[in-house]
């Protein structure tokens, strides 16, 4: 039996972590395919299931679940929260360290950036729609939207720009990214990452076993490597 999940990158770390024991201890085999969990284009999670994805799990944030319920692709009752994950910054390794510590320093070192990079999704919404403009800079800072966290730190990585923003989860155990503290309360958002089985999966049972694992203490050290907290039942 093959169960098929559907995965944004915010719990990525943590659950490519974890998959192998919970393949091994069940003899179910798991597909994982990719997707935004929110956002425009081809790359986002709502996308491709209104386009034909045969899925059985959906892990995303909250934000995108919703979407997700109202479009009717999800099956009522199922979603569980995993994770918890602040916002934070990143440069490439080796680079200078901006201070990203109070709503003044974060003002000032994302005014100095060259280029920004943010993820398309939740998170890259959220620091467009209400960090830039609680900064005062909305209309001056130069940044760069990508699909994908993944294209995002990966822009950093090649030079292309000098600082990305996103969820911590999304900034951790990447070659050539070195984080460098999360955003202020004052202009942060903690997300939360859900899974839940989509309405018309071919295996719910199997489905509903997978997301039971994620959701149990054994998760908790992946969970916490990949700089997020586990949510308890």
């Amino acid at each position: 039996m093959t169960v098929t999940v559907m995965i944004s990158g915010g719990f990525a770390l943590a659950y490519q972590t974890a998959l192998p024991e919970f393949q091994r201890r069940t003899g179910i085999t798991v597909e994982t395919l990719s997707g935004a969990s929110q956002g425009k284009g081809p790359k986002t999670i709502r996308h491709q299931l209104a386009h034909g994805a045969e899925v059985d799990v959906v892990i995303l944030s909250n934000e995108g679940l919703h979407e997700l319920a109202e479009d009717g692709r999800v099956a009522e009752g199922t979603a569980v929260e995993l994770a918890t994950a602040p916002l934070a910054a990143a440069v490439r390794v080796g680079a200078r360290k901006p201070d990203v510590s109070s709503v003044a320093a974060l003002t000032r070192t994302l005014s100095e950036a060259h280029l920004i990079g943010l993820p398309g999704s939740t998170s890259g919404l959220f620091i467009q729609t209400d960090v830039l403009p609680a900064l005062g800079i909305a209309e001056t800072v130069r940044l760069k939207v990508y699909p994908r966290g993944t294209d995002s730190t990966a822009a950093l990585v090649a030079g292309e720009t000098d600082i990305a923003l996103g969820p911590i989860s999304e900034l951790v155990n990447i070659p050539g990214v070195e984080p460098i503290g999360h955003l202020p309360d004052a202009v942060q958002l903690v997300q939360t990452f859900t899974a839940a089985i989509v309405a018309d999966a071919r295996h719910p049972e199997a489905a509903k076993r997978l997301i039971a694992f994620l959701q149990s203490d054994e998760m908790s050290a992946a969970i916490r490597s990949a700089g997020m907290e586990p949510v308890r039942a």
